[in-house]
């Protein structure tokens, strides 16, 4: 049994062995909100921009299928949302996680988690790729790496639900509020550069209130930043 007590997301699980890919079969198929879709593995995982995302036995791979009676503007925000309960559950398991804008989660700088938003429809798809027991990439990390010991993914999955269902009534209500939670967890006064519509440097300096980054130039101006990919400077 999962155990779990949420009034939203997670009050109908569906497990795959294998799938192409729980974003797809979330967008796919008509389900009520807050249904998670959960596989062990996914044959054809993918990120922002279509890049392939490795999804190995003994990761959390899921997607959850929201249908927020929200402005267009605030839909973007559901990436901080995903982020936020992904910092949450590693700080329950005695993990610090930060936020790289967009929708990446770090732990001393190596990404363990990524975000995935798409819309289909009235189907809003909110996926997490999370590292717990399976080997991560170069330049990533896992739970179970960072932890020494492998960790009971039921537990993880049970926790990263309860996180995301208390963090979605939040941003239901408020989403400005949960983006100034979020905020609080992002890596920011570093240096970046950002891929998107040619290539641009300076300081990630804030973020602004529609989740733009705010980007300071080396010339004291400021830039916001809609959508492109971050690397950090410093590493």
């Amino acid at each position: 049994m999962l155990g779990l007590n949420t009034s939203i997301i997670g009050k109908v699980v569906i497990y795959y062995r294998e799938v192409t890919s729980t974003n797809e079969v979330a967008k796919l198929g008509n389900f009520e909100e807050g249904t998670v879709i959960v596989a062990d593995t996914q044959t054809m995982g993918h990120g922002r921009i279509g890049r392939r995302w490795e999804s190995p036995p003994g990761g959390l791979w899921m997607s959850v299928v929201l249908h927020p009676r929200i402005s267009t503007e605030d839909l973007p925000k559901l990436s901080f949302l995903g982020a936020l309960a992904v910092v949450r559950t590693l700080s329950e398991f005695s993990i610090q996680g930060k936020i790289k804008w967009p929708n990446d989660v770090l732990v001393d700088y190596k990404k363990i988690a990524g975000i995935l938003v798409e819309k289909r429809g009235d189907n809003v798809v909110l996926g997490v790729g999370l590292n717990v027991n399976n080997e991560a990439p170069e330049n990533a990390t896992s739970m179970a790496e960072i932890l020494g010991t492998s960790v009971p993914l039921i537990e993880v999955f049970r926790a990263l639900v309860t996180n995301l269902d208390e963090l979605y009534k939040m941003f239901l209500s408020s989403p400005a509020s949960l983006l100034e939670m979020a905020k609080k967890e992002m890596i920011l006064g570093v240096p970046v550069r950002i891929i998107g519509d040619g290539e641009i440097e300076g300081i990630a300096e804030d973020i602004d209130e529609l989740g733009r980054l705010i980007l300071r130039l080396s010339d004291g101006s400021l830039k916001k930043i809609v959508y492109g990919d971050v690397s950090l400077r410093f590493l």
